[in-house]
């Protein structure tokens, strides 16, 4: 089989991962990179052997280039919404990093862009569908196993902010580059697992808070004003009057990559998360009154790796469950509702889909 002839866009550290994911699957080659930073290009560029007529400093080449079968686009948000933009101009399949765009504004013009054209091979970066434990909880949903589902918990929690830990300011601080904090982060991940899990979102209520108001800038040395929220908790209800409670925080002292889901059905309730990917906790009524706890682990067909699904797009034969392009458009009209819910202290209902 032919390899995917793969372009790179961002060669910073989340791009070694994406490179082992994909070197792992050995069905991709790389043939071109890109990036603002000529020393990452140098860098990257020599690691992968590309030659140096494929080294782009501007993306807009990249994806142009003919030798490029697909685009993988690994940057930060503020060019996302341009990436996607010229990568549909040019006919060019792509897997954008999340969250989709900064903002819905920038979403729309991309959605009537994609709909007025035969739409491309694209898939949206949101890895935690590929934890097996999430793939499971799934299963059984959708499965029954649970009956009714009644209600969920959804939380992704990072330590790395606390203030003891001194972070300083930085791009993913810059409301200019990011849109939004922790919601758009982290908060995007939680949406996602929500709408893989159980399906769409009807209405939110929402508080997003800057719990740091301020970092020290290494580049100007003095103290910059953080507007973005390094705190965020919403509710929600789903499709089918299922209800739903999500926080997020990069300032939650002890945690480190803690994305988590507690699932409560008529039948059953089910704890997964990144803590032990490859288990899930069930709990269920073995006789009338007797409950019982059971750690499970995950079954082989669960655990599905994201750059398989991928070429499986490239392929045209999409697997269940792939993070397309409407996911990551439907992802970005919930944090938008997600923020208007918080500015005006209301309930904010999202559009009938």
């Amino acid at each position: 089989m032919n390899k995917f002839r793969i372009g790179l866009i961002g060669l910073g550290g989340m791009a070694q991962e994406h490179i082992r994911w994909m070197n792992h699957e050995n069905m991709y080659t790389f043939v071109a990179v890109s990036d603002l930073n000529g020393e990452a290009v140098t860098r990257v560029g020599d690691q992968l052997g590309i030659e140096e007529s494929k080294r782009y400093v501007d993306f807009k080449e990249l994806i142009k280039d003919p030798d490029v079968d697909a685009v993988i686009s690994i940057t930060p948000n503020n060019v996302h919404a341009d990436i996607i933009r010229a990568c549909l101009e040019a006919g060019k399949p792509f897997l954008t990093e999340k969250p989709f765009t900064r903002t819905y504004e920038e979403a729309v013009p991309l959605l009537e862009q994609y709909e007025q054209q035969q739409p491309i091979p694209a898939m949206v970066g949101f890895t935690y569908r590929y934890t097996p434990a999430f793939r499971y909880a799934r299963e059984l949903v959708r499965t029954g196993k649970l009956g009714t589902i009644r209600h969920f918990s959804i939380q992704y929690l990072q330590g790395f902010g606390v203030p003891s830990h001194q972070v300083p300011y930085m791009w993913r601080y810059n409301k200019a580059i990011t849109g939004t904090g922790t919601l758009g982060d982290l908060g995007s991940h939680m949406i996602d697992m929500a709408r893989f899990l159980f399906g769409e979102f009807e209405e939110v209520t929402a508080q997003l808070q800057t719990i740091i108001p301020e970092r020290h800038d290494p580049v100007t040395g003095a103290m910059a004003k953080i507007e973005v929220d390094d705190f965020a908790s919403f509710q929600a209800r789903m499709t089918g009057d299922i209800m739903g409670v999500f926080q997020t925080s990069r300032n939650a002292f002890g945690s480190g990559n803690q994305h988590e889901v507690s699932i409560y059905g008529d039948l059953g309730t089910v704890h997964a998360g990144t803590l032990d990917p490859e288990r899930i906790v069930w709990i269920r009524e073995q006789e009338q009154g007797q409950l019982s706890t059971t750690t499970l682990e995950v079954p082989a067909h669960c655990k599905v790796k994201q750059y398989a699904d991928f070429a499986a797009v490239l392929r045209g034969a999409p697997a269940d469950g792939v993070p397309g392009f409407m996911d990551g458009y439907r992802n970005q009209e919930v944090l938008d509702a997600v923020v208007r819910a918080s500015e005006t202290k209301a309930m904010v209902e999202l559009p009938k889909v």
